[in-house]
């Protein structure tokens, strides 16, 4: 009798065991160079918490914002894709050197407004999907980011100030159009531009409000001209791996969140710039809303060049998706 209570109270004591493993959560940690005040560090902590709550707590997502895993953009994706993290959030632009589609949403002057933005992603979404089931990930989110302006030490009041700029860059397109009118330009990760500024190397970033925002550019960079030269995206993407080891139900629920973080990230986009603007300016900045005449003809011209240059390494199915937005938002 007593061995038969032993053996049952042994029994107990493995289930509990048992449910105990089976109530931790699963925790995903998503890596993100941006700070958590950006645009795209907000779409982590608001998918994180839809996550919890869709999951009821059965999955765990941590973010770890301004590059606190010490990466850099150019570096997530392959972190994803080798297991070393389940999940990043990676601006789009440090990734044309895995294909030219990425810099779709960083083309210069293509998307002037939010709305142009959406279009072109909506079009793209499929390539998106395509290029990271090819690295091993599934995309779940996207962020759009506020336009891209100048931040500058100096006020950029015309060609002559524009080509006396040392500026950072965020990608392989916005490089080659600034060096066509700066003094020179150079694609620095975002997280690396204050000691490059504090060294001297630049006096000039290319960002929006947020980002710039985020690292406090006021301090060494007073003026923003407000060029408004894409609409980037930010990606949330997750390891097959990782994905793989959920069941269908908790897929679902992830992919609900998804979906509510990608809506609530494009809905942030109203009053995001003047919000930008009241923050920057309560710290001393001055921005120009209406940059000189030939500061933007200089831009446009070097940017159309670069377009041209894109669709002849874009591949077809891209240059279509670009061509068919052109010809759908000029209707």
């Amino acid at each position: 009798m007593k061995r038969i209570l032993t053996l049952a109270l042994l029994s107990c004591a493995l289930l509990a065991t048992v449910a105990g493993v089976r109530a931790q959560p699963l925790v995903w940690d998503i890596v993100n160079e941006y700070p958590a005040s950006s645009i795209a560090g907000e779409a982590d902590a608001f998918f994180a918490e839809a996550v919890k709550r869709k999951t009821d707590g059965r999955v765990t997502v941590q973010p770890m914002p301004d590059a606190k895993s010490g990466l850099r953009s150019r570096d997530q994706l392959k972190a994803v894709t080798d297991g070393r993290y389940a999940m990043a959030d990676t601006f789009s632009g440090a990734l044309g050197d895995e294909s030219p589609v990425f810099l779709l949403s960083t083309l210069p002057f293509v998307t002037p407004t939010a709305a142009h933005a959406r279009a072109l992603y909506e079009a793209a979404r499929p390539l998106y999907e395509k290029l990271f089931a090819e690295r091993r990930q599934k995309l779940l989110y996207v962020s759009p980011w506020p336009p891209s302006g100048i931040w500058s030490a100096d006020r950029v009041t015309g060609v002559t100030a524009l080509h006396a700029l040392k500026i950072r860059t965020y990608d392989t397109t916005s490089t080659e159009v600034f060096a066509q009118v700066s003094a020179a330009a150079y694609n620095i990760s975002f997280a690396d531009v204050m000691p490059k500024l504090e060294a001297g190397d630049l006096n000039a970033v290319l960002s929006s409000g947020d980002g710039g925002a985020g690292r406090k550019l006021w301090t060494r960079l007073p003026y923003f001209s407000q060029i408004t030269y894409a609409i980037p995206l930010s990606f949330g993407s997750v390891s097959l791996d990782a994905w793989g080891k959920l069941d269908d139900g908790t897929r679902a629920a992830i992919e609900e969140a998804a979906r509510e973080t990608t809506e609530h990230q494009w809905d942030a986009m109203a009053g995001r710039v003047s919000r930008n603007y009241a923050i920057m300016r309560e710290n001393g900045m001055t921005i120009d809303e209406h940059p000189p005449l030939d500061v933007v003809l200089a831009l446009a011209t070097a940017g159309t060049k670069s377009v041209i240059e894109w669709h002849g390494r874009a591949g077809a199915e891209a240059v279509k998706v670009f061509e068919d937005y052109r010809a759908r938002m000029a209707r």
